[in-house]
């Protein structure tokens, strides 16, 4: 699994649940325009599910 930044997933059955600390700080976006709280840096597996896809870019204003 890629590197992500931020976020631990878990599946339970049919339920995918998403830890992510919106205290974090990972500096600017790639644009610039906003600030990185957590990403999965692309889409990615779900764990024990190669076949169901996600990507989340959390994320706040400058």
């Amino acid at each position: 699994m890629k590197s992500m930044k931020n976020i631990e997933m878990t599946v339970d059955g049919n339920i995918l649940t998403m830890k992510i600390d919106i205290s974090k700080d990972y500096g600017e976006s790639k644009s610039g325009k906003s600030i990185t709280i957590a990403s999965t840096e692309g889409n990615i597996s779900l764990p024990d599910n190669e076949d169901i896809k996600i990507g989340v870019n959390v994320y706040r204003k400058k």
